[in-house]
């Protein structure tokens, strides 16, 4: 008499199954990266502004209490990061510049380089809707 063979179901996925989640998977992280990588440009451009408003504070201040703002750049200066360096212009005593360099990753921001004068005119380098 012969011995029935029962054939055990395989467990475990096939090739194409396989194939098919790793490219849904790279889709998905193809689309979800670069929106990722532009709200971390958002919020470092955010950061900077905060500082860039901290620095004109800072020099409306000063003006206030000496009458001008030769000499608030060396009192308001603001430390750099690794996505900012950071300029105080005063180029007589009634105006100043304020301006956010973008360095490193930054520097692919669509708005490039921010800026931030006495008057509070606010202005970048590149694009749009960059002060909001």
């Amino acid at each position: 008499m012969k011995s029935q063979q029962h054939r055990v179901p395989a467990h475990g996925f096939t090739l194409v199954e396989l194939v098919v989640v790793v490219a849904m998977v790279a889709i998905l992280a193809a689309i979800a990266l670069p929106a990722y990588n532009e709200q971390v440009r958002t919020s470092r451009r955010a950061a900077a502004q905060a500082v860039l408003n901290e620095v004109a504070q800072c020099m409306e201040r000063f003006n206030t209490a000496n009458g001008t703002y030769v000499g608030g750049d060396a009192r308001c200066s603001a430390t750099d990061t690794d996505t900012y360096t950071f300029v105080i212009n005063v180029p007589n005593r009634n105006t100043f510049n304020v301006v956010a360099n973008a360095i490193g990753g930054q520097s692919s921001d669509r708005c490039g380089d921010l800026g931030l004068n006495q008057a509070g005119q606010k202005t970048h380098s590149a694009g749009t809707d960059c002060w909001r």
